[in-house]
């Protein structure tokens, strides 16, 4: 719809044509113009600029979705779901860290959410694959960041592959935050990418302590490849929302579960 009369921001039509550009996949100067009552002059400057962000790819009349753009909103997406869930996990995770410790965060945006709730709060080493938590920390005053070499794995901000898996190898950590895509009523925790199962498991392993972060929603299921048991962990941090007929099934167990 044209907004008559009215002209907006160069920001806000950028983040206009970053919507519709994820919905259409292709967009036309002529029809952008109109909707913001711009020149197409304008319109092919705005479309430049996400050109040279490699956000967009020109084409004759308007401009195509990049790749990158694509893969940017969907790590956005995920990391907003359920995010109040993932700052409350995040709050309780920080409670089990002390100042100089060493500590490994698993890829993932909930030990994304741990980091920056790290930020002027504590004073840690952070080890990671996470090329995420690496551009969220890397100026906070008293964090130490180490980040695992390795591939860049398809369609994910984060290093994977045998050399990670090495260099895992070389640390030992005070703790080790393991996010996970599912967690059955067993306890056992599921992702459903292979690519990094093994790394998964080494991080565990060479931790003093393992917690499991996961929010509600992750409960009650299973997923392609099963990664921890109830013996390679010590604590599960969720939110309130779990089912409680799970929880139950996990105490039985025996497995401590902390909910935020």
């Amino acid at each position: 719809m044209r907004e008559k009369g009215k002209r907006i921001s160069q920001t806000r039509r950028l983040d206009t044509i970053r919507a519709e550009l994820l919905n259409a996949d292709e967009v036309s100067i002529e029809k952008l113009a109109e909707k913001f009552n711009v020149s197409g002059m304008t319109i092919r400057r705005d479309l430049e600029l996400l050109e040279s962000q490699g956000e967009a790819m020109r084409t004759h009349g308007g401009a195509a979705l990049a790749k990158r753009l694509t893969f940017e909103f969907a790590f956005r997406d995920k990391q907003n779901k359920n995010l109040r869930q993932k700052r409350l996990i995040a709050a309780a995770a920080v409670k089990h860290i002390k100042d100089g410790q060493v500590i490994m965060l698993d890829t993932g945006t909930t030990t994304l959410q741990i980091a920056e709730e790290l930020i002027g709060r504590r004073k840690v080493t952070i080890i990671t694959t996470s090329l995420a938590i690496v551009s969220k920390v890397q100026f906070a005053t008293g964090i130490k960041m180490i980040l695992l070499g390795g591939f860049l794995r398809g369609g994910s901000p984060d290093l994977h592959g045998p050399l990670t898996e090495q260099n895992v190898e070389a640390f030992r950590t005070d703790i080790a935050f393991m996010g996970a895509d599912a967690v059955d009523c067993q306890g056992n925790t599921y992702t459903d990418d292979l690519q990094v199962v093994n790394l998964d498991k080494k991080m565990a392993a060479n931790a003093r302590k393992v917690i499991v972060v996961a929010d509600s929603n992750k409960f009650g299921k299973d997923a392609m490849c099963r990664v921890l048991t109830q013996k390679d962990y010590d604590l599960i941090i969720s939110d309130s929302g779990v089912d409680k007929r799970i929880t139950r099934q996990l105490n039985k167990r025996k497995i401590n579960i902390e909910l935020a």
